[in-house]
């Protein structure tokens, strides 16, 4: 980000910018929710604390000045966005997880004999 935003650290000024959102003008844009969308998609794993970081830089206040319905109101927005997008390409979709338990065989004690001559393996 050109110019430092109200609420957005180096990290999260970093991840703006490698998903081309350089300026608060970028950011107003296209809003809070669709930048916060457009990280995710990058493949950084921001927290919700992000989304309400931008709405807060765009407001001119600290994050947690953003009133709850509107939290809220992003929240849902960015939900519905991410649940609407097909899943990154070269990585399929994750399927549920089984877990299968085996039960192990009894196996036989080791011999202290090689072979069926009788020596053993160190002599």
């Amino acid at each position: 980000m050109n110019g430092k935003l109200r609420n957005i650290g180096p990290k999260s000024a970093a991840w703006l910018r490698q998903v081309g959102l350089r300026s608060r003008e970028d950011l107003a844009a296209i809003g809070a929710a669709a930048a916060f969308v457009k990280v995710r998609r990058a493949g950084f794993k921001p927290s919700l604390n992000l989304l309400y970081s931008l709405e807060g830089a765009l407001l001119d206040c600290h994050w947690q000045e953003v009133p709850e319905a509107r939290r809220s109101e992003l929240s849902r927005v960015v939900e519905d966005a991410l649940a609407a997008l097909p899943p990154p390409r070269g990585r399929p979709a994750a399927a549920p997880v089984h877990v299968t338990h085996h039960e192990e065989a009894a196996m036989p004690a080791p011999s202290l004999f090689d072979d069926e001559r009788g020596t053993t393996s160190e002599g």
